[in-house]
């Protein structure tokens, strides 16, 4: 069967992707990539995606469909196998970044249930944080021993709390933490059982997600089954069968088979929204306008 490009033209197309790309990454590294105010987070984000794209995963991704494309001779078929193996773990994974979440918020009711056992002892708030961050779980004990080290260093303690809020960056930690910096502010009486309430809901929160995440993972599974079997199918068909699937090698053929992708990637795509956990958005965050104004 005739592909629609030849063996030339491929290797002509190939080689001067490579040579683009080698020239474009050339010119970033001589002129730099300057991060522009007040982006700071997207830009280290984005240097992230590249870092992950040029390892072992994007790797994978390059020379999987560099041999789909040498098998099948479609371009788009290369091209959709490339993408498929470097976002497997964003469109069919997600268990991982969920347990650890799961961790996380396990992490902060046990911290917040120490912190009030540690109140409750008569223990001012600054004495009780260093106290309680010895015996804290991993997924908080790093984040826990730089709030020490601020407090040790003459930082506020409203200061030194939003500081540790940023780090965790996580909605259930901003409401706990807020009630420590109101508390740490006006020096009120009811902290110990504020604390108790939002360990108790903490707990609640991880059973939920206990039971949604026992739930999905036969869902997941199943549809991992689904796209690997079709995929296998579809080049078994291209590798054993050319003469079954020989429409695709011709232009309106590619169009149409890219079309067929694309309807997959959006179903995929829209899996994958459905499988998430929707968290509310922080509201402890640092607003730079505010600080700018503060400043002036």
């Amino acid at each position: 069967m005739t592909g629609v490009f030849s063996l030339p033209v491929l290797y002509g197309l190939l080689a001067g992707t490579a040579v683009g790309g080698g020239i474009a990454l050339f010119v970033v590294a001589l002129r730099g990539w300057a991060p522009k105010p007040g982006a700071a987070n997207d830009n280290g984000k984005r240097a992230a995606e590249l870092v992950r794209f040029l390892s072992t995963r994007g790797s994978l991704a390059i020379g999987g469909g560099l041999v789909v494309l040498a098998l099948t001779r479609w371009m788009v078929m290369g091209a959709a196998t490339g993408i498929l193996v470097f976002t497997w773990d964003r469109l069919f994974g997600g268990a991982a970044e969920e347990r650890a979440a799961m961790k996380r918020v396990e992490a902060l009711a046990a911290w917040t249930e120490s912190l009030r056992d540690t109140i409750a002892g008569a223990v001012g708030l600054e004495q009780a944080i260093p106290a309680s961050a010895r015996a804290a779980a991993p997924a908080l004990r790093t984040h826990l021993e730089a709030l020490v080290d601020r407090l040790r260093s003459r930082t506020p303690l409203p200061d030194a709390l939003q500081h540790l809020a940023d780090e965790i960056n996580d909605a259930s930690a901003d409401i706990i933490i807020a009630a420590l910096i109101l508390n740490s502010r006006l020096r009120g009486p009811g902290l110990r059982e504020v604390l108790g309430a939002l360990a108790k809901s903490a707990r609640e929160e991880v059973d939920m997600r206990q039971r949604v995440m026992a739930q999905r993972a036969s869902t997941r599974r199943s549809v991992q089954i689904v796209i690997v079997v079709s995929v296998t199918f579809v080049l078994g068909l291209a590798i054993f069968n050319r003469s079954f699937v020989e429409p695709y090698g011709t232009a309106v053929g590619q169009l149409v088979l890219g079309v067929v992708c694309a309807l997959f990637a959006a179903g995929f795509w829209w899996l994958r929204n459905l499988s998430k956990i929707e968290t509310p958005e922080r509201f402890l965050t640092h607003a730079p306008e505010r600080q700018e104004m503060g400043a002036r």
